[in-house]
């Protein structure tokens, strides 16, 4: 059985897919991608039981087969071939022959039949979503996404569908991101489903800029996520994710505004010089002037000061300086607005023209 399909016609999708193998994994199956041809459309199918993605191609042969092959190797042998080569492929019982001009490889395989698949989905509700929009929601709050947490429902993102909105919440126990879109879901009440890390940080790779549609499908299990070049499902987690409102400061009175860039900056070079295991910083406010601080246990000390907005009692609070930087990161305003109450209560940051994303910081003994 043969086929030839053009090196960047198969490199693109290979690339797509290849976030779902495991470089260390327990089946030897799931290193292999699942090629299947039929009637001279290809699919590409990745998995690692937990996400599946698959990606499909047109090439030239009808003939009809399936196999398994090793996936990174057949990705560093596409990247490795001239452009515009064309690749022929043979499938034989046990093995996978690729020949390119003067250049030919033979891989070994695994038999189609034992590559796993997920079960049969039934999927209750659907909608459509910019896939930019989509991706900026997930690109705004994915920072604070716990990793490797006991409390598995923190090592994900909460999406909260409702019928005229989409809302993304995720918390890692210090710090909470939340940022929400306007989108006639078309859902009857409110749903929430709680996306695992890896499928979070696939799909913001994998999602495009442009405003092609992401079409959202969801079961009790799982959500799978179709564009135009892909099908992405992923396992949900289950678990209830902890009420996210409730650690939302409502009383902060005091309002400082400073140049988002300015404050960026000043607190990269000040970090240098804190703890590099607790990163703390202090900041001390006073009328229309912000101190930031930072020392070390090799008796270090960085100082920088700032004119900033800001016209209330004078405070001093201590933070984690990657928590702030990570959120100066993904607003891309003018101008950030904190909200602050008091030097032990969390701090409350966001753009100061728009509302639809806020970031709550835990603060920090110094």
């Amino acid at each position: 059985m043969k086929t030839t399909i053009k090196r960047e016609e198969i490199l693109a999708p290979l690339q797509q897919v290849i976030g779902a193998v495991e470089r260390r994994q327990t089946l030897p199956i799931l290193g292999n991608i699942l090629l299947k041809s039929t009637g001279g459309d290809i699919s590409l199918t990745a998995t690692d039981l937990e996400i599946e993605m698959v990606a499909s191609i047109s090439a030239k042969g009808k003939d009809d087969f399936q196999t398994t092959i090793p996936a990174r190797k057949l990705l560093d042998i596409c990247k490795a071939l001239p452009e515009s080569a064309d690749i022929n492929f043979t499938v034989d019982d046990s093995r996978v022959s690729l020949t390119s001009a003067r250049s030919r490889f033979s891989l070994a395989s695994l038999p189609a039949k034992d590559f796993p698949g997920l079960d049969e989905i039934t999927f209750l509700q659907s909608f459509s979503i910019p896939q930019s929009q989509l991706k900026s929601l997930f690109d705004k709050t994915s920072f604070a996404m716990a990793q490797q947490d006991v409390r598995y429902y923190l090592n994900g993102i909460l999406m909260e569908i409702s019928p005229g909105k989409i809302k993304l919440v995720a918390t890692d126990g210090h710090r909470l991101a939340l940022s929400e879109t306007s989108l006639d879901t078309g859902v009857d009440e409110d749903k929430q489903i709680i996306i695992p890390r890896k499928a979070v940080l696939e799909l913001s790779r994998l999602l495009e800029s442009g405003d092609s549609p992401a079409n959202c499908m969801l079961s009790q299990n799982y959500l799978r996520v179709e564009t135009s070049t892909l099908v992405f499902t992923t396992k949900l987690i289950d678990g209830k994710f902890p009420d996210y409102q409730r650690v939302i400061p409502v009383d902060g009175n005091k309002i400082m505004e400073v140049s988002r860039e300015t404050l960026k900056q000043s607190m990269s070079r000040i970090a240098i010089l804190s703890n590099e295991k607790y990163r703390g910083i202090r900041l001390t406010l006073s009328s229309g002037n912000l101190s930031i601080q930072a020392n070390n246990p090799d008796q270090e000390e960085a100082e920088e000061e700032l004119q900033v907005d800001y016209t209330e009692s004078d405070m001093e609070i201590g933070f984690n300086v990657t928590y702030l930087i990570d959120v100066l990161n993904v607003l891309n305003s003018e101008k950030v607005q904190v909200k602050l109450k008091d030097s032990n209560s969390s701090a409350i940051i966001s753009d100061s023209q728009d509302e639809s994303s806020l970031y709550v910081v835990m603060p920090m003994r110094l």
